[in-house]
């Protein structure tokens, strides 16, 4: 019992830290950075847990996509941060306002929080069909059964999201030449060819 728990300490002190570090840092790219090493830690917690899905998930989807487009982002855009932060203290009695909002909830929460008392029997019962599976395996038989719906219409929403920021990031500048199919279909010799007739010892 003693390497689990010396474990659980290292990955959660580390965890904490590095998301310490990811609002004290100035670079936003170190930030991006601490945030992996936060991700990743918070991912061996779940394994210590034994819930292997939600580390394979925190890695490959957090990690392995947002993240690296996080960082991939800050890096070519190059953003000028110390111009943004101009506009600070003219936000921060709202950023106040609503952070205090927040604490008195999360205080609220936890004040009022109890465990009920059928919680810790129906986590240690396991779903009857799929008792000797693992987690994985568990949870796709649950989503594409029983939830199939619901996970089909969750998809549904994340691609109309998605479209819709597609949609509304896309500009196009006046001045930059495109490529148009249907033109390029439908030209004629009479719109292909500009016949010039030059005189002679004349350039054109």
């Amino acid at each position: 019992m003693i390497f689990p728990a010396l474990f659980f300490y290292l990955f959660s002190g580390v965890c904490i830290a590095a998301a310490v570090m990811v609002i004290a840092a100035r670079n936003p790219v170190h930030s991006v950075l601490f945030l992996i090493l936060a991700f990743v830690n918070a991912a061996a917690l779940f394994i210590l847990l034994g819930a292997e899905f939600l580390a394979m998930i925190l890695i490959i989807v957090y990690v392995g996509a947002v993240l690296v487009l996080f960082l991939f982002v800050v890096m070519m855009l190059d953003v000028d941060f110390a111009q943004l932060r101009q506009g600070f203290i003219q936000y921060l009695p709202i950023g106040a306002f609503l952070g205090a909002i927040l604490l008195i909830e999360l205080v609220l929460v936890l004040v009022s929080w109890t465990i009920g008392p059928d919680v810790q029997r129906t986590i240690a019962t396991p779903i009857p069909p799929i008792a000797s599976t693992v987690n994985a395996e568990a949870l796709g038989h649950v989503l594409y059964t029983r939830y199939v719906y619901f996970f089909q219409a969750a998809g549904v929403v994340l691609l109309v999201a998605m479209i819709g920021a597609i949609v509304l990031t896309l500009r196009h500048k006046p001045h930059v030449k495109r490529q148009n199919i249907a033109e390029q279909v439908a030209r004629t010799k009479a719109t292909a060819i500009d016949l010039v007739k030059v005189r002679p010892g004349q350039g054109l």
